[in-house]
């Protein structure tokens, strides 16, 4: 595994607030919120990105989000609204180079673009 900063909180190198774990998926909460509810959705297994993805992690990816929708309604934004969005890249907000689904809400949230 890569030494990223999510690689060492995943090892228990590093603190952070877990909120749902299992075997493949655990869920922290973002230490740099844009929401009231902000939290990161990371696999176990170390994927750079979204672009590297593979048929193989297609299970992976569609518990990553079912994650995301039941962390949603135990955070009480399901009905409200939130947001799922994976980054990629410089350009799209990729800050640390392990793949992670973010759950944005309990505000209103403008158009991304």
């Amino acid at each position: 595994m890569s030494d990223t900063i999510f690689a060492k909180i995943l090892r228990g190198e590093a603190p952070a607030e877990f909120v749902y774990r299992s075997e493949d998926i655990v869920a922290i909460r973002d230490i740099q919120p844009v929401a009231p509810v902000h939290l990161l959705i990371i696999p176990t297994l170390p994927i750079h990105d979204i672009s590297e993805a593979r048929t193989e992690h297609a299970e992976l990816l569609g518990r990553m989000l079912l994650v995301g929708a039941e962390l949603a309604r135990q955070n009480g934004i399901e009905e409200s609204g939130y947001r799922l969005n994976f980054n990629m890249g410089d350009d799209g907000g990729l800050m640390v180079p392990h793949l992670h689904l973010h759950l944005i809400g309990g505000r209103k949230l403008g158009p991304m673009g």
